[in-house]
């Protein structure tokens, strides 16, 4: 992991000193320490954190607004309560609140250091997904369309979107679940898909529902090629397929996820084809 910088907020003197000696035997660095909303507003915008643990029950104030707070200062902060209080209740507030994690006093410093382990590591993990998730799918692309009519993309270009997606006239829609869930989109005219379908069956389509049934096909494997090798290169990721979703028409909307997307746009021997894919953070899964 990258170097944890560490804020201890709490109002006890001798938790703070135990939660220091935890972290500094475990190699990491506590740059402060809070125990009102302040003190915690003042010592996040001093030091820059990359970690707070939280304490719930503060002079004037609670765990929850103070990690309010911080994410008002920097939402990418991990928040990690650490307090004698946790029920049903609580835990369920914290969640609300982006809280990463929850560990009861007394602390055990094994289930501290786990808990910190894997806040960062799945940060880690979904910053390594960001980076390595579209040359994948673009990959899985070409060779699906080298291997299924020996043909490569004239062109390619790369776009970021987070805005609606206006179909070209057939879309397949794959959803993707693991660590992290995400969707794959693939689109293209109908007469890009006729041209295609042709290629890949080496034959006329029978019906408008064979040349949608073939895309949909195509679009699965390119997804599950592509899922397998991001799992390959990462197996913490889990990553897998749901059956296509397919959508034909004229002025077909596709409305845009709650996450920022990439798309590529090849332009193919049949016709522009569009893949267009991306991933969110889900809720962390802790109790």
């Amino acid at each position: 992991m990258d170097e944890i910088k560490i804020v201890i907020v709490d109002d006890s003197s001798f938790s703070i000193a135990f939660l220091r000696d935890i972290f500094e035997r475990n190699g990491l660095k506590v740059v402060g320490e809070a125990g009102t909303l302040e003190e915690v507003v003042s010592v996040v915008k001093e030091t820059k954190p990359t970690l707070v643990t939280m304490d719930m029950t503060l002079p004037g104030t609670d765990g929850l607004e103070c990690t309010r707070a911080i994410h008002q200062i920097d939402e990418n902060i991990k928040v990690i309560v650490v307090s004698s209080m946790m029920d049903d209740e609580i835990v369920n507030e914290a969640k609300k609140n982006k809280v990463s994690a929850y560990v009861q006093k007394p602390v055990d410093e094994d289930e501290l250091m786990t808990a910190i382990r894997r806040v960062m590591a799945a940060d880690e993990l979904f910053a390594f997904l960001e980076s390595e998730y579209l040359p994948v799918f673009k990959e899985a692309l070409m060779d699906s369309l080298n291997r299924m009519t020996k043909t490569v993309p004239t062109s390619e270009k790369v776009f970021v979107s987070g805005s609606e997606f206006k179909s070209e006239g057939i879309t397949s829609i794959i959803g993707i679940i693991g660590k992290f869930s995400g969707r794959m989109l693939l689109d293209m005219s109908a007469d890009t898909a006729d041209n295609l379908v042709k290629a890949i069956l080496k034959r006329e389509p029978k019906s408008m529902d064979e040349t949608i049934a073939v895309i949909g096909e195509f679009a699965n494997i390119i997804s599950g090629n592509a899922c397998s090798i991001l799992n390959g290169k990462n197996k913490a990721l889990g990553l897998r397929v749901a059956p296509p979703a397919m959508l034909h028409g004229d002025s077909i909307l596709i409305s845009a996820p709650n996450f920022t997307t990439k798309s590529v746009a090849a332009e193919t021997a049949f016709g522009l084809i569009w893949l267009n894919a991306g991933f969110q953070r889900g809720e962390e899964k802790w109790t």
